[in-house]
Parts: C-alpha cells; structure tokens; sequence
C-alpha cells in the first residue's frame, strides 16, 4: 500500500492505493500543528488497515509557505562577501507595482544587524582575494541567537570552497542551521541565488521541526517514515527535504499539478488547463503535450527564487473565501479566508462571515444533508443569515447576494487562468479545463463559461486529485547549475560531463545509482537578459539544440535569430524513479439520487442529482463525486465513467 497525504488550508486529504484500487479519507487540517490532521486523515483511510501494510507515506504540505506568507521564519543570519551583505534588502529596479512609486516589496528576512561581510572574494575566473579565517572568525562573533544562517558569496556557484571554509567555521562556532547557494541554488544571478538561499536558511529549521514531530507520529503508528514533495514535482526522503526548506515551498499544490497532468493524459487531453480550488486559495497551471509545466524561478509572497518549480499561479480565492462590501460598494470575494477554524458559517464552529461555500449552500449547489469531512453538517440558516447581513449592505436579497459571490469569485480564478494563458499567448478556449480540489467541481462550469472554454473534466477523485497525485508521483531529484557556455565552449562533450557530474548527485540524493536522468536546458541569444529552457538528451548536439531553441523562440515571440550567437546559461539535470499508476476502479451505474432545485444566474432550476459512475449527463445537474460535488449548469453535457466526468459546451 502507498498512502499520500495533502495538507490543505481547510482539510487533510489522504489516498490509500494497494492492489484492490483507490481508498480516500479527508479530516480537518489542524493549523497548530499539522501533523496531528495528517495522522486522523491516514487513520481515515486506512480503515482498520494494519499499518505495516504500508510501504511507502508520500507528504505535501504548507508549512514553507505558510512561514513566509505569515512572516513566521526562523531567526537568520546571512554571510555575504564585502560590499555586498545588502543584496536582499536592494533588491532589483523592478517595482511591484509601476505607478505606484512608494509600494514596497517585503521587508527583508535578515535585518541590518546580522549581515556579516566574509573578507573574500572569488570572480568567474577564481580566487581573488584568498578568505580571512581569522578575521571571519572575529565577525561571526557579532551574531548570538540566531537560528539559521545562510552563506552566499560572489560566484559561489561556481567556486564553492570558500562557503565551505564559511560552513566549517559556523560548525565550530554552534549549531545554527547552515544554508549553502551552492548547494540550495547554484546559479547566477546574485539577487536570485542571495534570497533563495536566505529564504532556505529561514524555513529549513522550521521544516525540521515539523517533520522531526511527525516522523515521530508515524513511527509510533507503524508507518514509514515520510517522503516529501518538491516543488518540483518529485519526491525525495523526509531529511532531504528537511535539510533545504526552500525546495518545498509548493509541496502541496505541485502534487495535484502532477495528477491533473495525469488525468488529462488519461482522457487523452494534451492541452489543458488544472484548477485546484480548495477551501483558502486556487492554484492555476497549464499542461501541455500532457505534461505540466516546469519554471527555473518564480515569486513566491514576493520573494524570487531561483529554484525548479511546477509552474503555478495562485489567488485567494477558495470555498472558505471571505466575501465583503469595498468603500466603493463594490461586492469582494477574498483574500481573507474563513480557513479551517472557524470555517465558513455553514459549519456550524464559530464563523460570522459570508464565503464562497454559505453562498453555493444558499442556492443549492450543495446538500445541507450531507455531511462532510470531520463529520460537519452544513447548516443552511446560518448561511442564510450571514449572506442576509451583506446582503442588505448591498440593498439586494441574500439570493441575490449569493450568485454575485459565485460570479465574482468564478471571475477572479478566470483571471488566475489568463495570467497563466492568455498573458503568454496561449488561447483558452482550445483547451479543456481540469478542475479538482473540494470546491474546483462546484465553479468548474462558471470558470469556463467566463473564459468562452467549451470542455472540462472532473477526475473521479477530484476532491483528493492532490493526495493521489503524491501517491503516485515519481521519486525525483533536481540539481541545477549555471554553466554560461558560448562558442567554442558550448560543445557536445562539455554539456555531457555537466550533465554526468549533476546525474551523480542527483542519483546519491535519491540512493538509486541506476535511476533515469533527464536534461533541461536554459538557452538565449547572446545579449539576451533571460533563457528558455529546452529538454533534450543527456548528450545532445549543440547544433539540435540550436534548432529546438529557433523554434521555440519563435513560438514564444515570433522570430528566431539564426545568425546571433547561442549561450548555454544553466542546467537542469533530474534523476527520477518511476511512481505507481493506480488501477482503475470499476464502475457501475450511477445512482439516481433524486432532484434538487438550483439557482443559477438565471433563475431558479430543477436538478437532477447523479452518484459517480457510468451515465450520461444533462445540464442542470449534480454530479456528487468522492470529497467534491461538481454542478453542471444548463447548456452543459457529457458523460460520467470510471476516469470522472468530462462535459462540452452547447
């Protein structure tokens, strides 16, 4: 049996595969302390299932991201070379916002007083100026109390003794955790690879901490010690990723990116949209050629980090989203959530106000009898009540108040899909959208009408589509490292040993000497300020790399430079296992639940209400899948099986 375990903003959700299919379980997440949702959610789904059954617990989580969205990092320290200990706090020109010339970006995870000029400094060439152990010795002392110091210097990425020599001395001098660049992100870019490191430095003792505790748990149920998804996609072991914080700051939603992917592909759908709303937020990726998307860097609460992750855009905008009146009047969905305690109204533990979820309960969508996860019952009235104090803010009815919730939160995950589509000159509207996550099903249709898109699907376990995706993920480890090779460097034998020497590593991370290994490779234009990265074989010929960049340049911005000379700046290496691929549960017919009434923009509907398995399907209609209830408006048709329910467009 492997088990895989998503912790969500609201709930825990647990998948259990073994050779008689697919089991699923959800339980409410306990933000104080993860680990305690993690291990009712697997009793859940074990159901009586001996433990040692278990060979394999793979784990997505939130507790990188949620340090540094809450600004709950350890306490750090940075060595830098002298002149340079500011980086992180200069920043780059680019403002966040362009009109807005007093907008600040976020404050700077080490303060003034604990940046530490090392007396060195490496060029690209080598050492410059040989490393003052003594005098490095002296200003380390300044430092007291800290719990993680990171250590980027000029060039480290490519001449790494010197943040060894740095390493040894903080060794002696205590037991702070230590952040490498390195070794957490070795590559170019100063500011990049300085707050990546930091940003390592700051969640990685944090991270320890938190699976110290739940290994522990585990162990004393019997289970395995835990494995954990990278933001990359991959799974490495617990102390890997305990060891280098920053690597999984999207553990959590790169599973369920890596499992719409898999569904899709499934479906025989190669372009597609994934869609995972949960309870706090929804997540936007593409998939393309059925595969998802893998980016060399991205922000992450404002923080650039130069790291491989699964390419995700997210908004505050999910089931436990707070709606509210602006000073405009205007009607607001979000970002402020409900979370998991007290939870939206309808739960019935303490919340007084109005989201996503007492909305959809107010007009139908879903059923006030039937219960969900943790064993809570959703109650209409004080969904009615709290959506009728907004209401008569707004001088409309609670009805009223509801479908405007639902179309303005449909509206800002459209927008999610734009940014991740149409901003990138990709058209929506000839791809299918994957929607999943306990709330994705039930606006899946609203999404996709405001976005002119004609076909969804809804995996059949879309609810928990993020804990199988961990489940059934491949063992991966990446390394990256920046080579900047150009004309006669850039040879077919140079890239190959690179590619070896990043192989080796990533294999030793993994423990397994004969895994696969898989190549990226980032490529520009000489003179060019950013890359695009290109996969190809281990060894490949520069000149076939030449011409997969043309074309890929050309799709990107319409033109491809045959006579401007080709730079190699960095390269991915991967070393992968392969995962386990969930067997196909047999359906039966799907069970007439009855009929419910609906409201939709329109006006009111009589729903038919259908069970998962075989069926046709006919807008209006509900569709109640594992842990998610998918609507499907009028105007919308197609057929529910053992892969979930796709639907087309009228």
């Amino acid at each position: 049996m492997i088990l895989g375990v998503d912790v969500g903003g609201t709930f825990t959700d647990a998948v259990a595969i073994d050779a008689a299919g697919v089991r699923t379980a959800k339980a409410l997440t306990t933000p104080e302390d993860q680990s305690i949702g993690v291990i009712a959610a697997i009793e859940q789904v074990l159901d009586g299932a001996p433990a040692g059954s278990v060979e394999r617990l793979v784990h997505g989580m939130t507790v990188g991201t949620n340090a540094l969205l809450e600004g709950r990092t350890a306490r750090t320290a940075l060595v830098a070379t002298e002149g340079f200990t500011d980086i992180e706090e200069l920043g780059r020109q680019a403002r966040p916002e362009l009109y807005r010339l007093c907008t600040a970006g976020p404050a700077p995870l080490v303060p003034p007083e604990l940046r530490i000029a090392a007396p060195e400094r490496c060029g690209p060439d080598g050492v410059l100026k040989p490393i003052d152990r003594d005098e490095l010795r002296r200003r380390l002392e300044r430092i007291d109390g800290v719990d993680a110091v990171a250590v980027c210097l000029l060039w480290g990425f490519r001449h790494p003794e010197h943040e060894r020599a740095v390493a040894e001395l903080l060794a002696r001098a205590g037991d702070a955790h230590v952040s490498l660049s390195h070794e957490a992100a070795a590559v170019f870019r100063e500011h990049e690879r300085c707050v990546t490191t930091i940003v390592d430095a700051a969640i990685s003792p944090l991270l320890r901490t938190y699976l110290d505790r739940l290994t522990r748990r585990t162990a004393e149920a019997g289970l395995p010690d835990p494995e954990v998804m990278l933001s990359s996609g991959g799974v490495v072991g617990a102390e890997t990723a305990a060891r280098h914080g920053s690597w999984t700051v999207l553990s959590g939603p790169a599973g369920g990116a890596v499992a719409a992917a898999g569904a899709a592909r499934a479906s025989g759908v190669e372009a597609a949209v994934a869609l995972d709303m949960g309870g706090t937020s929804c997540d936007v990726s593409v998939v393309a050629d059925g595969q998802v998307r893998i980016t060399g860097g991205r922000e992450i609460a404002g923080r650039s980090l130069a790291l491989p992750m699964v390419d995700i855009h997210t908004v505050g905008a999910g089931g436990g989203s707070l709606a509210w009146r602006d000073p405009g009047g205007a009607l607001r969905v979000g970002p402020q959530s409900a979370g998991a305690d007290p939870g939206p109204a309808c739960y019935g533990r303490g919340g007084s106000e109005p989201t996503v979820t007492d909305a959809s309960l107010l007009l139908g969508h879903l059923d006030p009898d039937s219960p969900l996860a943790g064993g809570i019952r959703l109650d209409r009235a004080a969904a009615e009540r709290v959506l009728g104090k907004l209401a008569a803010t707004l001088g409309m009815s609670a009805e009223d108040a509801a479908v405007g919730i639902l179309r303005v939160a449909a509206n800002e995950m459209a927008q999610a899909v734009r940014v991740m589509t149409v901003e990138r000159g990709i058209d929506p509207r000839t791809m299918t959208l994957v929607a999943f996550g306990g709330a994705g099903p039930l606006h899946a249709a609203a999404i996709a009408t405001e976005l002119d898109m004609r076909s969804l699907l809804a995996p059949a376990a879309s609810g928990v589509l993020s804990a199988l995706g961990l489940a059934v993920s491949e063992r991966r480890h990446e390394v990256v490292r920046s080579l900047l090779l150009s004309g006669p460097e850039l040879t077919r034998g140079a890239i190959a040993s690179a590619v070896r020497q990043l192989g080796t590593i990533g294999r030793e991370e993994l423990g397994v000497a004969d895994a696969e290994l898989r190549a990226t490779y980032e490529l520009r234009y000489a003179g060019q300020a950013f890359e695009l990265p290109i996969d190809a074989e281990p060894e490949p010929d520069p000149a076939d790399l030449r011409a997969a960049f043309d074309r890929a340049h050309a799709d990107r911005y319409g033109y491809a430079d045959g006579d401007a000379e080709l730079e190699l700046v960095t390269v991915r290496v991967a070393a992968a296992v392969p995962g386990v691929a969930a067997t196909e549960p047999a359906t039966s017919p799907a069970a007439d639940l009855g009929r419910r009434r609906m409201r939709f923009r329109d006006g009111w509907s009589e729903a038919s209400v259908l069970g998962a398995g075989e069926a046709a399907i006919e807008g209006p209609a509900i569709v109640e899948l594992p842990g998610s209830t998918l609507v499907v408006p009028p105007g919308w048709n197609g057929r529910s099986g053992a892969r979930g329910v796709t639907l087309e467009r009228a």
